[in-house]
């Protein structure tokens, strides 16, 4: 038993998914313009959800690319504090060391000793200097004398002679005079003699290379920058090469005022010299006035997200191509299979010779009207028609002249039922129905004579008839299916009051 549920159940089950598959694909078929917008309205979503996610991996790409040039910012500014930190220590020591009166009657070489002693030394290091307040070398760590050499026009002189408080400065860059014009930068300190006059600089001069160094290890593709510069715009390393070069002030640059207001940031800027989009990402470098920045190319870091997404974004286009085309073929398919269905159900309904419902429409419409009279209670007609001495007529004119006459019959049939509800059947041989629904018997007579005069009016020739031409004879019955009763007897009353209109002599409603 519980097998046998278990069967009737998937049986069940799968009968109303079939039945309601069925339903879906009628409704398609009759509406494919619908479907077909339907089909391209998922195409569309789906290709959006594809952009977005698309733009989504652009800002990725982009949020990863900034944040790599922080972390090489970073380690770049860290080195350059580092090393300004550890020379700077070294100035000051200097500079205490130079500002003693007694270190100065010491021997020269226990006075190098006191004076520069202390790690200056590395690649990049050039010298180290102790000048005089007329900018001549007093001093230097190489313990090389340069006379008649005066650095009083450097600029590191000239702002520490003007400004007693400065602390560290670090120098626009020089062409070193004791290096055959090679580029250096100093970073330099005071020396102040009694009561603070000025007695002088402190300063240690690095090669520039040694800035060049720092940007010129970083991979930052074909198009990227990479700049050192001082807070006032001075350039002290940069890439790509530009038309100033190593030594120009690039305050009045587009992008300066972005880098000078802010401790670090980062910014989107086009490039005025070679229009380049970049990702500028800088920061200055604590406790001296540097600024470091990395821009890599927006075109670079974009290249492989650029190749996967035409990649995908062609595959995309196609396959949302393919689906639009596939859902708009799908809907008018189901919309001539729905069609043909329709056709053949009404070839199927519909009777070849007169153009009316056949029997087996009639059976259904009366079987329908009859449970919709039921369900509202409203009274419902029937008309049983037959051609009157049409075995004669045939007899007489032949089938082809019959199946004229009930062409024309049929005709007129319609004609006198005007109603959209009303519906008239070729029931079979010479005999025709009406379903009239919500209609009582006066009207359905009414209707039946109206009928009948219309045939009668036709002038049909019948040598065969009693009156010579050819005439109907209609049956009229009437009830409230709600009262009870069943459509079966509704139709045999209709057929014996057509019978009663045949034996009171033909041509006539009963």
């Amino acid at each position: 038993m519980s097998g046998r549920r278990v069967l009737t159940l998937r049986y069940r089950l799968a009968r109303r998914a079939v039945e309601r598959r069925a339903q879906i694909f009628r409704w398609i078929g009759r509406h494919p313009l619908l479907a077909g917008m339907v089909g391209m309205l998922a195409a569309s979503l789906m290709a959006a959800l594809t952009f977005l996610a698309f733009y989504n991996g652009r800002a990725e790409e982009l949020r990863h690319a900034a944040e790599n040039s922080h972390n090489l910012v970073a380690i770049i500014a860290a080195d350059l504090q580092r090393s300004v930190a550890i020379y700077d220590v070294s100035l000051q020591g200097v500079v205490a060391d130079a500002e003693r009166p007694e270190t100065w009657t010491l021997p020269l070489y226990v006075r190098q000793r006191v004076l520069f002693d202390r790690g200056m030394s590395s690649w990049f290091f050039g010298d180290a200097y102790v000048l005089d307040a007329q900018g001549y070398v007093k001093a230097s760590q190489t313990g090389r004398a340069y006379p008649g050499i005066s650095f009083a026009r450097r600029d590191y002189f000239l702002v520490h002679q003007a400004n007693p408080s400065l602390g560290l400065y670090i120098s626009r860059p020089y062409a070193s005079q004791v290096r055959n014009g090679a580029l250096a930068v100093a970073i330099s300190r005071r020396i102040n003699g009694p009561n603070d006059a000025f007695a002088g600089v402190a300063l240690v001069s690095f090669r520039i290379e040694y800035f060049g160094q720092l940007v010129d290890r970083i991979d930052l593709g074909p198009n990227g920058g990479a700049f050192i510069m001082l807070d006032d715009g001075t350039l002290l390393a940069g890439r790509p090469a530009t038309h100033g070069g190593v030594g120009a002030n690039y305050a009045n640059t587009p992008i300066f005022p972005l880098l000078a207001k802010q401790q670090s940031g980062t910014f989107v800027s086009k490039d005025s010299a070679d229009r380049v989009e970049r990702i500028y990402t800088f920061a200055h470098v604590p406790g001296a006035p540097l600024i470091v920045g990395i821009a890599p190319a927006v075109d670079d870091v974009l290249a492989n997200w650029r190749d996967r997404s035409e990649l995908a974004l062609l595959m995309t286009a196609l396959f949302g191509g393919a689906y639009v085309v596939v859902s708009w073929l799908f809907a008018f398919a189901l919309r001539d299979k729905v069609l043909a269905e329709a056709e053949l159900q009404r070839i199927a309904s519909t009777d070849a010779l007169t153009g009316l419902n056949n029997r087996r429409a009639f059976d259904h419409r009366l079987a329908q009207e009859w449970r919709r009279a039921v369900r509202e209670r409203t009274p419902l007609a029937l008309l049983f028609m037959d051609i009157d001495y049409f075995k004669r007529f045939n007899d007489t004119y032949g089938h082809a002249m019959g199946d004229e006459v009930l062409s024309v019959v049929a005709e007129r049939i319609v004609s006198g039922t005007r109603r959209p509800l009303d519906f008239a059947a070729r029931y079979g041989g010479e005999e025709f129905a009406v379903v009239l629904p919500n209609t009582e018997l006066e009207g359905a007579l009414k209707v039946a004579e109206k009928i009948r005069k219309r045939v009668e009016s036709a002038g049909l020739e019948n040598n065969g008839a009693e009156s010579g031409h050819v005439t109907i004879s209609v049956g009229c019955s009437a009830c409230r299916p709600h009262e009870g009763g069943s459509a079966a007897k509704l139709l045999a009353a209709a057929d014996a009051q057509l019978y009663a209109a045949k034996a009171a002599g033909r041509n006539q409603v009963r």
